[in-house]
């Protein structure tokens, strides 16, 4: 799960250095059904199947109710969110500040 979740935040800081080195948007598109990260053109992956992946992002980022994206602009800024992984009420959050685009690694537990 801990692997899982640098992953995670090392693909969406990839996303962000991506967009500011390229001066354009780039999405990192997030299927929480098929528990799958995508950032076209760079890396993709699937989290183990045990792990359940939750996604709070801006609604208009949501392309329907199990997909969406967080979005980096080209002076490092973003929508933002929250892409939680997690099993049995315990795991990680990482969170993405939509007017810095900072990424931060934490851990989460089921209210």
């Amino acid at each position: 799960m801990k692997s899982a979740a640098r992953r995670t935040a090392a693909t969406l800081r990839l996303a962000r250095e991506s967009a500011i080195r390229q001066g354009t948007d780039t999405e990192l598109l997030i299927d929480v059904e098929a528990r799958r990260l995508d950032l076209q053109g760079y890396r993709s992956f699937t989290f183990p199947s045990r792990l359940t992946v939750k996604l709070e992002t801006a609604s208009r980022e949501m392309l329907d109710d199990q997909r969406g994206v967080i979005r980096f602009f080209s002076d490092g800024s973003s929508t933002g969110g929250r892409i939680i992984v997690e099993n049995q009420g315990h795991g990680y959050q990482i969170g993405v500040i939509w007017l810095t685009g900072r990424i931060e690694l934490g851990p989460w537990e089921a209210p």
